[in-house]
């Protein structure tokens, strides 16, 4: 955008357009005012009068502007861009209405956006503004049930997990948890209390369960179906035990170590689960919880869009719970991590087994989380690289280029740029750190330095021969005895389908014979074969 282009859309501040040079404490007063109006657009690096002073969009930028957003209370959606006029960068942060609720500053001061001010609210106005936008959390509402319908295991379990002690009072405990409203002789729970305390709470809540799909290819039929109900706690617990054994786990054999490597992390799918619990609108009593287990991933649906002011850009930087008290419970049970660092769990536990990210998806009327249990990176590199790091001490960023490098990759300071997306200067430190380390070897110097793995780490034969050299061995293999699958995965570390593919190729080239059939197939040499 020219300097003329902007100053035509944005020729003054107005009732949706605020400038500032700066981030400073006037930055939280904006953010409160535009979520308690219709929203707007705040401008850093523009002046009173609208000229550009700019504002590079840099990391740390952005981790200010997400730190404002967090110490002011129940904001809007928001997100953050970059905008460039003749050359000069300009932060713009948008800000949406908040759509139920009101937002307050950290002192709980509430502003709203009146013309080009934000109007602090006092007296009347306030009052009047507050019976406008107030809304109570559906988890607090009468659930249809009382105290009387509790199991006496259930309120024991709830007491040990809080160490309420005996002489406590434990009504007292549940209403301060929000698990119940205190009605006479026979309190009341809530809905917060009905999903953590009953054992049916979909008894009293519509579809307030899991059902977990499993799927054998990527169309629509499902092969099996299983509804899991309970408490809260038990759907998370059951939930991710059964898919998690439905997934299994990848067996590589490297030399005389096996590896048992998850498809997916149990932690990250305890808390996909858990999050789907704990965030869900159970308004929406018609729908489930959905978990569909298929070939390529784990997808959790869960009913109700993102609570505000989360998006699917800062889901990482920003917290909110719908249902804060369902959530409390399942953090004291050891269900769910503490506030602000399941997303930043699941996608680290996801990099750290070397498989794709975790994605997030806002439809509005659900939110679906997508896990995949495929990777760029095979099982056999995978147990390559912990195998290599029992060497020495390696950053996880080092994974990804030690397996480049194990794949006969020469690696150069531009080659680690683009794989880790870094400049210059920590590319440098990335290879001469598994230089110092034994795990690369460097020639030459400055510009022209190069790196290769060292070959002392004698990468798995799947990761070191080309095809026609893997085909070779494997027909060196049949020609002792007939082998199967497994035989091919422990000589070479591929993975299943990475062997069953060779193996076909080698059949339909005439060089193997397949014999027998399922857990029974083994591949001979076909006495045609000269090579």
């Amino acid at each position: 955008m020219s300097k003329d282009e902007f100053a035509r859309a944005f020729p003054c501040e107005s009732e949706y357009v605020e400038f500032k040079r700066g981030i400073g404490r006037a930055l939280a007063e904006s953010i409160v005012a535009f979520s308690n109006a219709d929203g707007g657009l705040i401008l850093i690096g523009v002046d009173d009068d609208g000229q550009i002073s700019g504002r590079e969009f840099t990391q740390s930028v952005q981790d200010d502007l997400h730190q404002h957003f967090n110490t002011v209370r129940e904001p809007g959606r928001y997100a953050l861009h970059r905008l460039v006029v003749d050359g000069v960068s300009v932060v713009i942060v948008s800000v949406a209405r908040r759509r139920d609720g009101f937002c307050q500053t950290s002192e709980g001061r509430v502003l709203v956006r009146q013309g080009t001010r934000d109007q602090v609210l006092f007296g009347e106005a306030l009052r009047r503004f507050l019976n406008e936008r107030s809304l109570g959390r559906f988890e607090q509402s009468p659930a249809g049930a009382t105290l009387a319908d509790v199991t006496p295991d259930r309120l024991e379990a709830l007491s040990q997990a809080f160490e309420w002690s005996a002489r406590e009072s434990l009504v007292d405990r549940l209403v301060e948890r929000g698990l119940v409203v205190e009605d006479g002789d026979d309190p009341e729970l809530t809905v917060a209390g009905a999903l953590v305390l009953l054992d049916r709470p979909d008894d009293r809540l519509g579809k307030a369960y899991i059902e977990v799909l499993r799927f054998g290819d990527s169309g629509t039929r499902y092969d099996r179906r299983v509804e899991i109900v309970g408490s809260a706690d038990t759907q998370v617990a059951a939930s991710t035990e059964l898919v998690f054994d439905e997934l299994g786990t990848e067996m590589v054999v490297l030399g005389l170590r096996r590896h048992q490597l998850p498809r997916v992390p149990e932690v990250v799918l305890r808390e996909a689960i858990a999050n789907a619990v704990a965030h869900r609108s159970y308004e929406l009593d018609g729908s489930a919880i959905r978990i569909e287990v298929r070939p390529e991933a784990v997808v959790v649906i869960s009913p109700g869009g993102l609570p505000e002011p989360v998006t699917e850009d800062n889901i990482r930087e920003t917290q909110a719970a719908r249902n804060v008290d369902v959530m409390r419970v399942l953090r004291q049970l050891g269900l769910a991590e503490d506030a602000g660092r399941g997303i930043d769990v699941m996608e680290d536990s996801m990099r750290e087994e070397m498989l794709d990210p975790p994605s997030f998806k806002d439809r509005h009327h659900s939110v679906v989380v997508t896990l995949p249990i495929r990777s760029a990176v095979a099982p056999a590199e995978r147990a390559w690289v912990q195998e290599i790091q029992r060497r020495g001490q390696i950053e996880p960023t080092d994974r990804i280029l030690l397996v480049h490098a194990a794949r006969g990759e020469v690696l150069t300071n531009g080659r680690v740029r683009e794989l880790l997306a870094v400049d210059s200067r920590e590319a440098r430190t990335a290879l001469r750190r598994l230089r110092d380390q034994g795990f690369l070897f460097q020639e030459g110097e400055r510009g022209g330095a190069t790196y290769t793995i060292d070959g002392s780490l004698a990468p798995p034969a799947g990761l070191r021969l080309s095809r026609a050299e893997l085909a070779d061995l494997i027909v060196e293999l049949a020609s002792e005895m007939p082998v199967s699958n497994a035989d091919v995965r422990e000589r070479t570390g591929l993975d299943r389908g990475e062997a069953l593919r060779l193996l076909e190729h080698l059949v339909g080239s005439g060089r193997l014979r397949r014999t027998g059939e399922r857990r029974g197939t083994r591949y001979i040499l076909d006495s045609s074969d000269t090579r």
